[in-house]
């Protein structure tokens, strides 16, 4: 079940950014509120069921996600905001998945084609670049001494993940995302710290940039993500090797 994966490229860069982000639990307490229009309950709504693994998984407190449920289930009526997905490529044909929740779907539309059109990138339209990724559940380990790689691995896979991949530095676990609090919770039953987990979008295919390249589309993503419309960006950039 190893074998090489892209996560340092694609997700690592994010990882660094989402760091900076200090609207990270508004952005997620709107998603919150978008999930729970097609009900408030976890049990019966599985798009809010993601959100709430988002939310923990981006070491939201328990209280936070508690009162915004409430929150949403108290708004649910006169909420006003949309979800909107944008697809397009960026320099080199780089292929771009935007997600954000805006209540002025013009302003955010202006907002994203302009961050494009500045880094070399361009719209697509809907579907252009959404067949190049999957819906799955990731969970990103980093390696140490103490952990045991076969008995997570058994562990993990006895729990319902799809792959588990050996990298230089980490351990990747995929699933499917129905799938992905049981394995996130096996994993945390052997007291392993996870570096990162969450639903996402993983590409299928890659695309190489070069180092030039790397630092142009970077500033692309780094850009999208500070607008406060934009939620989630995915992306299969494949970045230099000395790009950091």
């Amino acid at each position: 079940m190893s074998g090489h994966s892209k996560w340092h490229n694609i997700q690592a860069k994010k990882s660094k950014v989402d760091a900076k982000r200090g609207k990270l639990f508004t952005k997620i307490g709107k998603e919150l509120l978008m999930a729970a229009k097609e009900g408030a309950s976890p049990d019966t709504n599985a798009k809010l069921r993601d959100v709430i693994a988002k939310a923990k998984a981006a070491n939201m407190p328990n209280d936070n996600i508690t009162r915004l449920l409430k929150k949403a289930a108290g708004d649910i009526n006169s909420a006003n905001y949309e979800e909107m997905v944008y697809e397009g490529y960026g320099p080199s044909g780089v292929a771009v998945i935007v997600e954000a929740y805006t209540d002025n779907k013009n302003r955010t539309a202006g907002s994203v084609r302009h961050i494009f059109d500045k880094f070399g990138g361009n719209l697509g339209t809907s579907g252009s670049v959404m067949f190049m990724f999957e819906k799955k559940g990731q969970i990103v380990i980093e390696k140490n001494d103490d952990i045991d790689e076969e008995e997570l691995m058994m562990q993990v896979i006895e729990s319902g993940a799809e792959d588990f991949k050996v990298e230089e530095t980490v351990y990747e676990i995929i699933t499917e995302p129905e799938a992905f609090e049981e394995v996130k919770k096996a994993v945390e039953d052997l007291s392993v710290e996870i570096l990162e987990g969450e639903i996402t979008m993983l590409p299928n295919v890659s695309t190489e940039l070069d180092l030039e390249t790397s630092i142009t589309f970077q500033k692309l993503v780094d850009k999208l993500l500070e607008d406060d419309d934009v939620d989630n960006v995915y992306h299969n950039a494949d970045f230099h090797e000395d790009f950091e």
